[in-house]
């Protein structure tokens, strides 16, 4: 009986590995993609439109309650934290041009639910959330996380996402894919895998294996970091790293991009920073994720209700008097 559980989880792991390497694979090709048409796409020089634009803070706009910004017409910046989400690549430096793609990364869910929650917890340590980031990503076991890493993930994360990031019901063979190579991952992330499994690394020791301290590949030298892209529903957006560790995002909406209630064709125009990501546009550089703002800042919280009106609910019905006795 032993040996036949211990075959079909065999079966199993090696089915998962081959899966993830043509997750991978699709990922990278799609993300290409996703390059590739915003930058045909939305590449156009505004900053003559702006001479005369007051820039204004990012993060005054009211925001929904998941910390989507709700747009108005404007030009406005703000410098938000950001973490590696692609281990063993360069930082970003001068030299790499940055925009907007859909967040893409393994255990995407995880990943996000961890960026927007530290939306509402700005005081949690940065180091702390993105030593949980790489953990997550590169598919360490989170019982041999240190005890501050399990900490923040309890603060971030739903306990069903604990029970996935500990193996979930398939417990049992995780115990079995140790003994196998980790498939689709790259020699820093295995690195990174293994330092924070070790549970004794410093944050520096795996930041220096993570975030290639050397300069990126460019693939495409005309693309350059001032360059506005276009974005759905009008508006204009650009990128600015500092580091691995922040990024400065610029917004403009240009006038008579929405109408004079303030939304476009009946819904507000919205700007979320957390489903997707900072992506290099012409090199190898790191692909950031968007977490909370770097300075405090009180947040105006705006409800948007559902497009979708309610259905009338009817009346209840009239209970019979009780004649007994009478």
């Amino acid at each position: 009986m032993s040996l036949t559980l211990l075959k079909h989880c065999w079966l199993i792991v090696f089915v998962t590995a081959i899966a993830a390497v043509s997750r991978n694979d699709a990922g990278s090709n799609q993300f290409q993609g996703i390059v590739k048409q915003s930058t045909a796409s939305s590449a156009l020089f505004i900053d003559t439109l702006l001479i005369n634009e007051q820039l204004l803070p990012l993060t005054d706009l009211p925001q929904t309650e998941e910390g989507r910004i709700v747009l108005a017409e404007g030009y406005y910046e703000a410098t938000y934290k950001s973490y590696c989400l692609q281990p063993g690549t360069p930082d970003p430096s001068d030299r790499d041009a940055y925009l907007q793609t859909p967040l893409q990364t393994y255990r995407k869910d995880i990943v996000e639910t961890v960026l927007r929650t530290s939306l509402q917890k700005p005081q949690l340590d940065q180091k702390h959330i993105q030593m949980l980031l790489w953990s997550v990503v590169s598919g360490s076991d989170y019982n041999k996380l240190t005890w501050q890493v399990q900490l923040t993930a309890q603060q971030l994360l739903t306990r069903k996402q604990i029970f996935q990031l500990k193996g979930g019901a398939a417990g049992v063979i995780k115990q079995v894919a140790r003994v196998l190579p980790d498939a689709g991952m790259n020699g820093a992330q295995r690195s990174v895998k293994q330092l924070l499994e070790a549970g004794a690394a410093s944050y520096e020791t795996i930041e220096r294996m993570a975030v290639l301290r050397e300069k990126s590949v460019v693939h495409k030298a005309d693309y350059k970091k001032e360059k506005w892209y276009k974005q759905e529903g009008g508006y204009y957006l650009r990128y600015f790293p500092n580091g691995y560790q922040q990024v400065k995002i610029q917004l403009y909406v240009p006038a008579g991009t929405l109408d004079s209630s303030g939304m476009q064709q009946g819904s507000y125009l919205l700007f979320d920073p957390v489903n997707n990501m900072a992506a290099p546009a012409n090199s190898n550089a790191q692909r950031l994720g968007i977490g909370a703002p770097v300075a405090e800042i009180i947040r105006k919280i705006i409800r948007i209700q559902n497009d979708i009106p309610k259905s009338k609910q009817p009346a209840p019905k009239e209970q019979p008097k009780n004649t007994k006795g009478q």
